[in-house]
Protein backbone atom coordinates (compact mmCIF):
# COMPACT_ATOMS: atom_id res chain seq x y z
CA UNK A 1 0.00 0.00 0.00
CA UNK A 2 1.34 3.26 -0.41
CA UNK A 3 1.80 6.00 1.60
CA UNK A 4 0.67 9.76 1.52
CA UNK A 5 4.46 10.92 -0.31
CA UNK A 6 4.83 7.96 -2.45
CA UNK A 7 0.99 8.78 -3.66
CA UNK A 8 2.37 12.79 -3.82
CA UNK A 9 5.54 11.97 -5.79
CA UNK A 10 4.06 9.66 -8.79
CA UNK A 11 1.04 12.83 -8.73
CA UNK A 12 3.75 15.07 -9.83
CA UNK A 13 5.54 13.03 -12.13
CA UNK A 14 2.38 12.01 -14.28
CA UNK A 15 1.56 15.89 -14.73
CA UNK A 16 4.85 16.78 -15.21
CA UNK A 17 4.96 14.35 -18.17
CA UNK A 18 1.73 15.44 -19.23
CA UNK A 19 3.16 18.97 -18.77
CA UNK A 20 0.35 20.42 -16.55
CA UNK A 21 2.77 20.75 -13.10
CA UNK A 22 3.07 23.86 -11.26
CA UNK A 23 4.46 24.19 -7.66
CA UNK A 24 1.15 26.29 -6.89
CA UNK A 25 -0.91 23.20 -7.57
CA UNK A 26 0.84 21.32 -4.51
CA UNK A 27 -1.75 22.35 -1.84
CA UNK A 28 -4.51 20.76 -4.37
CA UNK A 29 -1.85 17.48 -4.93
CA UNK A 30 -1.58 17.02 -0.91
CA UNK A 31 -5.44 16.98 -0.61
CA UNK A 32 -5.50 14.45 -3.31
CA UNK A 33 -2.74 12.24 -2.14
CA UNK A 34 -4.45 12.28 1.73
CA UNK A 35 -7.70 10.68 -0.25
CA UNK A 36 -6.05 8.26 -2.05
CA UNK A 37 -4.52 6.88 1.06
CA UNK A 38 -7.15 6.84 3.14
CA UNK A 39 -9.08 5.03 0.14
CA UNK A 40 -6.31 2.53 -0.10
CA UNK A 41 -6.52 2.31 4.01
CA UNK A 42 -10.07 1.68 4.15
CA UNK A 43 -10.32 -0.54 0.96
CA UNK A 44 -7.45 -3.11 3.08
CA UNK A 45 -10.44 -2.82 6.15
CA UNK A 46 -13.04 -3.63 3.78
CA UNK A 47 -11.20 -6.67 1.99
CA UNK A 48 -10.67 -7.81 5.70
CA UNK A 49 -14.01 -7.34 6.65
CA UNK A 50 -14.98 -9.93 3.75
CA UNK A 51 -16.36 -7.17 1.81
CA UNK A 52 -19.44 -6.78 3.72
CA UNK A 53 -21.62 -4.58 2.42
CA UNK A 54 -24.71 -4.28 5.14
CA UNK A 55 -24.91 -3.68 8.33
CA UNK A 56 -28.18 -4.38 10.62
CA UNK A 57 -29.82 -2.16 12.43
CA UNK A 58 -31.07 -2.01 15.92
CA UNK A 59 -34.72 -2.04 14.03
CA UNK A 60 -33.83 -5.44 12.81
CA UNK A 61 -33.36 -4.09 9.08
CA UNK A 62 -29.99 -3.79 7.08
CA UNK A 63 -28.50 -0.95 5.55
CA UNK A 64 -25.46 -0.15 3.70
CA UNK A 65 -22.44 -0.29 5.61
CA UNK A 66 -20.58 2.93 6.37
CA UNK A 67 -16.97 1.90 5.39
CA UNK A 68 -18.94 1.54 1.60
CA UNK A 69 -20.10 4.85 1.78
CA UNK A 70 -17.08 6.05 2.59
CA UNK A 71 -15.15 4.26 0.24
CA UNK A 72 -18.22 5.51 -2.50
CA UNK A 73 -17.24 9.02 -1.10
CA UNK A 74 -13.73 8.94 -1.60
CA UNK A 75 -14.07 7.79 -4.84
CA UNK A 76 -16.03 10.95 -5.49
CA UNK A 77 -13.65 12.97 -4.51
CA UNK A 78 -10.62 11.16 -5.88
CA UNK A 79 -12.02 12.04 -9.09
CA UNK A 80 -12.93 15.17 -8.34
CA UNK A 81 -9.56 16.17 -7.64
CA UNK A 82 -7.92 13.93 -10.39
CA UNK A 83 -9.99 15.82 -13.00
CA UNK A 84 -8.46 19.01 -11.92
CA UNK A 85 -5.15 17.85 -11.57
CA UNK A 86 -5.85 16.58 -15.17
CA UNK A 87 -4.74 13.12 -13.75
CA UNK A 88 -7.41 10.98 -15.92
CA UNK A 89 -8.02 11.02 -19.99
CA UNK A 90 -11.15 12.67 -20.13
CA UNK A 91 -9.82 15.88 -18.12
CA UNK A 92 -6.04 15.93 -20.13
CA UNK A 93 -8.38 16.39 -23.41
CA UNK A 94 -9.72 19.88 -22.04
CA UNK A 95 -6.49 21.50 -21.10
CA UNK A 96 -3.81 22.66 -23.53
CA UNK A 97 -0.58 21.31 -22.00
CA UNK A 98 2.81 23.10 -22.18
CA UNK A 99 5.63 21.32 -24.26
CA UNK A 100 9.44 21.81 -22.88
CA UNK A 101 11.41 23.12 -25.96
CA UNK A 102 13.32 26.06 -26.96
CA UNK A 103 12.05 29.21 -26.23
CA UNK A 104 10.65 31.29 -29.36
CA UNK A 105 14.01 33.50 -29.38
CA UNK A 106 16.47 30.89 -29.04
CA UNK A 107 13.84 28.84 -31.77
CA UNK A 108 14.90 32.52 -34.21
CA UNK A 109 18.45 32.64 -33.28
CA UNK A 110 19.03 28.97 -34.22
CA UNK A 111 17.24 29.65 -37.22
CA UNK A 112 19.06 32.69 -38.53
CA UNK A 113 22.23 30.49 -37.84
CA UNK A 114 21.25 28.18 -40.56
Amino acid sequence: MAGKAAIKKKAIESMKSLGVYKPEYDPVIEVYAELCEQYHKLTAEFKKSGYKHYEYTAQGGTKKASIVATLESLRKDMLAYSDRLCLNPKSIETVTTETPGKSKLAQVLSELKE
